[in-house]
């Protein structure tokens, strides 16, 4: 599959946050002009903005879906299988369904939008809104390498995206949705540290999550391993070493793991 052509139609059902960065992806990647793309939202005026920027609107989802080559279902895992009835006879059969619900597997998905229909799950994070998502894609038993290759593509314009198999999703749930939160926590621990060093709230905030960025490029621009940047900033009898050494005591590293494996721990069960 390549850039699609003018007359081709992009349904994507439900504009809220994620699904109003794939939209703008889809047409980052060349794929479609806003003009191709039919946003759906309950809340007529949460479209408003949306129709501002030459994007389609609808309440209707029957009717953004007729004739729709390709449809994203970005709804909450709990709504999708009723959103999916209820469009179901309505979809193209050679339509590409494409659904950004967590926790919901791909033969769930097959089995409500029918047989022989292309499925493919994907799970962004909300740094989606931002272009820095990690996204995992996952590919249906009717998907061929071509639309798989074609949906990297377009989660690629948000972020990094990967095509993964399904048994790896709990962990990267874990590691990439959940750890969206505790990365922002500890932001949140060392700017109320900066607080209580007497800085300002938002110096703080901006000085922390510049250095989280900082420390996070330097892993993914280098390919090298943390404790070998650690060990450039901690010097011998150093106040940096002593402060990663009272963290440890306090249990952090430790805190960190079990937090993870609390998040995938609930995914599996």
């Amino acid at each position: 599959m390549t850039n699609i052509s003018p007359d081709k139609k992009i349904a994507v059902i439900g504009g809220g946050n994620m699904g109003g960065a794939i939209a703008r992806g889809i047409v980052k990647a060349g794929v479609a002009s806003p003009a191709q793309i039919t946003i759906t939202r309950r809340n007529t005026v949460a479209l408003d903005s949306w129709k501002a920027d030459g994007f389609c609107t609808s309440t209707d989802n029957n009717v953004a879906v007729k004739g729709a080559d390709i449809v994203v279902f970005a709804v909450k895992p709990y709504q999708i299988k009723d959103v999916i009835s209820a469009v179901r006879n309505d979809m193209r059969p050679e339509a590409l369904i494409i659904s950004i619900a967590t926790g919901v597997s791909v033969a769930s998905l097959e089995e409500w939008t029918g047989a022989n229909m292309s499925v493919v799950r994907v799970m962004p994070n909300t740094a989606a809104e931002v272009g820095e998502s990690f996204t995992a894609i996952v590919g249906g038993s009717c998907v061929s390498k071509e639309q798989l290759d074609f949906v990297q593509m377009i989660f690629s314009t948000i972020g990094v995206a990967l095509v993964v198999s399904e048994s790896q999703l709990p962990a990267l749930t874990a590691l990439a949705s959940c750890g969206i939160a505790h990365a922002l926590r500890y932001i949140r621990a060392a700017m109320l540290s900066g607080i209580e060093m007497g800085l300002p709230a938002q110096m703080s905030a901006e000085v922390v999550a510049q250095t989280v960025k900082g420390a996070a490029q330097l892993i993914l621009a280098k390919h090298s391993h943390p404790e070998t940047e650690i060990d450039k900033v901690c010097t011998p009898a150093g106040v940096t070493i002593t402060g990663i050494n009272d963290m440890e005591h306090a249990g952090f590293l430790s805190a960190v793991m079990r937090g993870m494996m609390g998040s995938y721990n609930k995914i599996v069960k």
